[in-house]
C-alpha cells in the first residue's frame, strides 16, 4: 500500500488537493481510495441552500507501463455524486453512482442523507473502495501508474447558472493527481 500526503495542488486548482490516495488488492478485486480536500465557495453554498442540486465527478485510470510504447490504460472507473438539500426534512441528501445522474431519474444510485452540509461534503470528499478491475485484467505489475481526476460537474447544473458560470472561479473546484502506486494486500 502507499499513501501520498502532502502533495502541492497543481495551479489550475489552488482550492483543492488530493490528500490520500491508495491502490489496494481485496480478493479478486484492485481497489482504489482517495481523499479531497477543498473549501466549498460561499456561492456554491448559496445555491445549495435555495435546493438546487450540485454534481461532483471523481475520475480514475490505471496504466501498465510499457517500455516500447505509450503507457495501456487497463482500467477506468468513475463514480458520479449528487448532493442537494432537501428543505421539507431539513436534511442533505447525497446520490452516489457508477453512471452519470440525469434528470431522467436516478437509476441505481446509493442514497444517504445528512443532518448537516459538513457531514454531507465529508462524505463527497472520501472517495473509498472504487473497483478498478479484476487483479487478472491489471495484471500482478507491483507498480502502476493511476491518474485520478475530482470535479464539481458545472455541465449538470440547471441552464440560467451556466450561462454565467464562465470566468468564475467560485465554480472551479478541480483537482487531479498522477502518481505511481503499488497494489498492496488489504489485510
Amino acid at each position: 500500500m502507499v499513501f501520498l500526503g502532502g502533495l502541492p495542488a497543481p495551479a489550475a486548482a489552488e482550492a483543492a488537493e488530493v490528500t490520500l490516495m491508495k491502490l489496494e488488492r481485496s480478493g479478486d478485486g484492485v481497489y482504489l481510495t482517495a481523499a479531497v480536500q477543498f473549501e466549498l465557495p460561499t456561492l456554491v453554498e448559496e445555491v445549495l441552500d435555495k435546493g438546487i442540486a450540485v454534481y461532483f465527478v471523481a475520475e480514475a485510470e490505471l496504466y501498465r507501463e510499457r517500455w516500447y510504447w505509450t503507457d495501456a490504460r487497463v482500467a477506468q472507473v468513475a463514480r458520479y455524486m449528487r448532493l442537494a438539500y432537501q428543505p421539507l426534512t431539513r436534511r442533505w441528501r447525497l446520490n452516489v453512482s457508477p453512471v452519470p445522474i440525469t434528470n431522467a431519474g436516478f437509476g441505481a444510485t446509493l442514497n444517504q442523507n445528512f443532518d448537516t452540509l459538513s457531514d454531507a461534503l465529508d462524505a463527497v470528499k472520501r472517495v473509498g473502495r472504487m473497483r478498478m478491475g479484476d487483479v487478472s485484467d491489471i495484471g500482478e505489475d507491483a507498480v502502476h501508474p493511476v491518474q485520478f481526476r475530482f470535479r464539481l460537474d458545472t455541465s449538470q447544473l440547471p441552464r440560467p447558472f451556466q450561462i454565467g458560470l464562465a470566468g468564475q472561479a467560485d465554480w472551479n473546484i478541480a483537482v487531479e493527481r498522477s502518481a505511481k502506486l503499488s497494489v498492496g494486500k488489504s489485510p
